[in-house]
């Protein structure tokens, strides 16, 4: 699919850990970005709305008339609280969604790109996960995002939108203050001289991705002529422990370990084939240890 050197673009969470990122991005190629959130963006070049996306007026004027792509990464995030609040969880993640693919099919916009999970598989054990494998969400989080892109799919093959469902695996980097996912919490634990807690022995394994391969492999599928789900990590998977050690490289701090129960419903090993994307040309350029050197400075700068 040809994309106009100068696009007229809406990112919806803009101003989120991703979405910051993607908005740079964005702009430094020339396009005009337009950012929907709760917070204003702090580029000065965007055009922000802000407001609840799970308001209509809100969504209503994010997608303006031109406007030729959405990258909907507005969402509730947080597995944990998915489980808390299920209904507020599935008025953002189908229902927002819902109304943005209808105004994308009204207005007019030819590409929707869609911020979703491996999570929407489910428990695979230690299989490998493709985008051919059935879904089976274990929760309110995985299930919206399921329920999100069956109706990408449906959009896609009735109105002809290029629609991707682009499945992120644990995403890390600069801007993640605010986060509470694990390579965070080893952060502000090697900061504050603390230990981290780890579920189980720390043998289970994990795909992290650093935010800029990611925002390279959603630029890319917007280009690409790919249709459909695509799953974006680093294809390398690393153990809970792996993750530790690194950190203490990076950070040079202790940070003992204490282990704590495996919880109900924690997969065993999340290992993820990122061919469909390498054929795009997808490349991710960052193992842990120079994407973690990236995060640190924001938390050790943080307690000067």
């Amino acid at each position: 699919m040809a994309v106009d050197s100068q696009s007229r673009v809406l990112v919806t969470g803009g101003a989120g850990f991703i979405g910051r990122r993607l908005v740079r991005a964005l702009l430094d190629e020339g396009h005009d970005v337009v950012s929907v959130d709760k917070h204003p963006s702090a580029d000065s070049r965007v055009r922000s709305v802000i407001g609840d996306l799970c308001d209509p007026t809100i969504a209503a004027q994010a997608v303006q008339a031109g406007t030729q792509a959405i990258f909907h990464l507005a969402a509730v995030t947080s597995v944990v609280n998915s489980v808390t609040d299920p209904a507020g969880t599935f008025k953002l993640n189908v229902g927002a969604t819902a109304n943005l693919l209808e105004l994308a099919r009204a207005r007019g916009v030819s590409a929707f790109l869609l911020a979703s999970t491996n999570a929407v598989t489910g428990n695979v054990g230690s299989a490998t996960i493709t985008e051919a494998v059935t879904l089976r969400p274990l929760g309110p989080y995985g299930a919206t995002k399921a329920a999100a892109e069956m109706l990408l799919s449906a959009y896609s093959a009735s109105y002809g939108l290029h629609a991707v469902a682009l499945r992120f695996s644990n995403v890390y980097g600069p801007g993640m203050e605010s986060k509470d996912s694990f390579i965070p919490r080893l952060m502000r634990a090697a900061r504050d001289g603390h230990g981290v807690q780890v579920r189980g022995d720390g043998s289970m394994l994990r795909d992290v991705v650093h935010v800029d391969d990611i925002v390279a492999g959603i630029l890319l599928a917007w280009r690409s002529e790919h249709d459909g789900p695509l799953i974006l990590g680093s294809g390398q998977s690393v153990t809970v422990t792996e993750m530790v050690e690194t950190a203490r490289l990076v950070t040079g701090a202790p940070l003992p370990v204490e282990h704590v129960p495996v919880g109900p419903g924690e997969m065993p090993a999340v290992v993820i084939d990122i061919s469909a994307a390498q054929a795009l040309g997808y490349r991710p350029t960052y193992d842990l240890k120079a994407g973690m050197a990236t995060v640190w400075p924001e938390f050790s700068e943080a307690a000067k």
